[in-house]
C-alpha cells in the first residue's frame, strides 16, 4: 500500500531524515547495495512533493533535485522493485536529465521502495550504472532486503529519539519531584514548629483549666472543657498524621528490623486501648527484615489500632498477627473479627481521608492507611485487605528481601 503526498510528507517529517547529518549506517547500506548490484552508483533517495533528497550516495556527491528530474520520483508508486536494463528506452525514465546526459548518463537503473510500517513510501533505494545490463533474481531480492534495512535504521533512530525525549522528561520530572520533596520536608518542619507547639501549649492550658475547681464543679463547664480537649486532641492527631504523610515513604533508613520487637512496642503503646476494649491479641512468629524500623512501626501500629477500634459492637476485639515466607520476601497479616470492609471499597480505603463505611463507628482521620501504603510501597512491597479465615478481615502487607534500587 502507498499513500498520498500528505502522508508521505508527515512520515518524512516524523523520521527527521532531511534535517540530520549524513549517517554512517545509511552510507554503509548504500555501499552494500552498490556492491550487491555490481554497479558504479547507489543512493538512498527521499522524495517529497517537490524534491528528491539524497541522504546517502555511492559514486556521486549527495544532491537535491526537482521532483520532475528525479528517476525515483517517476517510479515512486511502483509497489515492488523496479529494474530497468536500458533507461533511454524506458517510457518514464528516458527524459530524466540523469539519463539524457544533462546531469548524468544512466543506462542501468534498479530500485526498491522505502516503505514505513504504516505502508507509506517515502523514497527508494536505487542503484545505477552507465552501462546497460541485467540483474539476477538474487540481486533484486538482496536490494529489497537492503531497502528494508534502511527503514529499520530510520525506525531505530526514531525510537531512540523518542526514548531520549522520554528519558529527558523523566529526568526533569524526577528533579522537580526531588525539589518538591525538599520543599515539602521544609514545609512539614515549619508546620511542626508553627502549629504543633502552640497546639501543645493550648492543650496543656485546657487540661489545667479543666482541673480548676470552678470548672470541675460545674457540670456544663466540665462538658465544654472536655469537648475542647477532645477537639484539640483530634487536631493534634490530624496534624501528626499529615506531617507523617508528608515525611514518610521517601528515603528509608534501612537496617535489620525485628518485626517481633516492633509488635511488642505497638502492644505497649496500644495498651490503654487494649485494656479499655478487653481485646485479645495473639502474635505468631515474626521475622527480621530489611527496612526502615520507624516507618514499619507506624504501619503495624496503624493496623493494630484499626483492628481494635473497629471491633464488632459488644464483642471484645480478637486480633491475630502472623507472617509467612512468600516467594522472595515475607507477608505479614493482621486478622480481626471486627466490622470488616465492603469488598467494593477495599481499594479506596487506602486513599487519603477515606474511612470506608466506618466514619461514625470510631474516631479517625482517614490518613493512617494512606501513610501505610506509602511506606510499604517505598519498601518495594504491597499492602491490601481481603477476607481472612473464619469470617475475619485480613489486612496484609508484603516486604521483599531486596529493596528497590538505591534503598538497601
Amino acid at each position: 500500500m502507498n499513500a498520498g503526498p500528505t502522508a508521505r510528507l508527515e512520515a518524512i517529517d516524523r523520521y527527521g531524515v532531511l534535517e540530520r547529518a549524513p549517517s554512517r549506517d545509511l552510507q554503509a547500506l548504500a555501499e552494500l547495495a552498490a556492491q550487491v548490484m555490481d554497479v558504479d552508483g547507489a543512493a538512498i533517495n527521499i522524495v517529497t512533493d517537490r524534491h528528491q533528497h539524497q541522504v546517502a550516495t555511492v559514486g556521486v556527491e549527495p544532491s537535491v533535485c526537482t521532483h520532475d528530474a528525479s528517476m525515483c520520483a517517476a517510479v515512486l508508486d511502483e509497489p515492488g522493485p523496479v529494474v530497468v536494463p536500458d533507461a533511454p528506452a524506458h517510457e518514464r525514465l528516458r527524459h530524466s536529465p540523469f539519463v539524457t546526459g544533462e546531469l548524468a548518463s544512466v543506462r542501468f537503473y534498479a530500485s526498491a521502495a522505502l516503505t514505513t510500517p504504516a505502508g507509506v513510501v517515502i523514497g527508494r533505494l536505487c542503484t545505477f550504472d552507465p552501462r546497460s545490463r541485467q540483474a539476477s533474481t538474487e540481486q533484486v531480492d538482496a536490494l529489497c532486503a537492503l531497502a528494508e534495512r534502511v527503514m529499520d535504521v530510520l525506525e531505530l533512530r526514531l525510537r531512540t529519539d523518542e526514548l531520549e525525549s522520554t528519558v529527558a522528561e523523566l529526568t526533569h520530572a524526577r528533579n522537580e519531584l526531588a525539589r518538591s520533596n525538599d520543599q515539602l520536608g521544609m514545609f512539614a518542619a515549619q508546620v511542626s514548629h508553627d502549629l504543633t507547639n502552640p497546639l501543645t501549649a493550648m492543650l496543656a492550658n485546657l487540661e489545667v483549666l479543666a482541673s480548676e475547681p470552678a470548672i470541675a464543679d460545674d457540670e456544663h463547664a466540665t462538658r465544654f472543657a472536655d469537648a475542647a480537649l477532645r477537639a484539640g486532641g483530634r487536631m493534634a492527631r490530624m496534624m501528626s498524621r499529615l506531617l507523617a504523610y508528608a515525611r514518610v515513604g521517601g528515603a528509608l533508613a534501612v537496617e535489620d528490623v525485628d518485626l517481633a520487637g516492633l509488635v511488642r512496642s505497638c502492644l505497649e503503646d496500644a495498651a490503654p486501648l487494649i485494656r479499655s476494649t478487653r481485646a485479645q491479641v495473639d502474635v505468631g512468629t515474626l521475622p527480621t527484615v530489611r527496612g526502615d524500623g520507624q516507618q514499619l512501626y507506624a504501619v503495624l501500629l496503624n493496623l493494630l489500632t484499626n483492628a481494635l477500634k473497629y471491633a464488632t459492637p459488644g464483642d471484645p476485639p480478637r486480633v491475630t498477627i502472623t507472617s509467612d515466607r512468600t516467594g522472595d520476601g515475607w507477608t505479614v497479616r493482621v486478622d480481626d473479627h471486627g466490622a470488616g470492609v465492603d469488598p467494593g471499597r477495599r481499594e479506596e480505603i487506602f486513599a487519603m481521608y477515606n474511612r470506608g463505611d466506618h466514619s461514625g463507628v470510631a474516631p479517625g482521620s482517614g490518613i493512617g492507611l494512606a501513610v501505610a501504603r506509602r511506606v510499604i510501597e517505598a519498601h518495594g512491597g504491597r499492602i491490601g485487605v481481603t477476607d481472612g479465615p473464619d469470617g475475619t478481615t485480613r489486612f496484609w502487607f508484603e516486604l521483599p528481601d531486596e529493596l528497590p534500587c538505591g534503598m538497601s
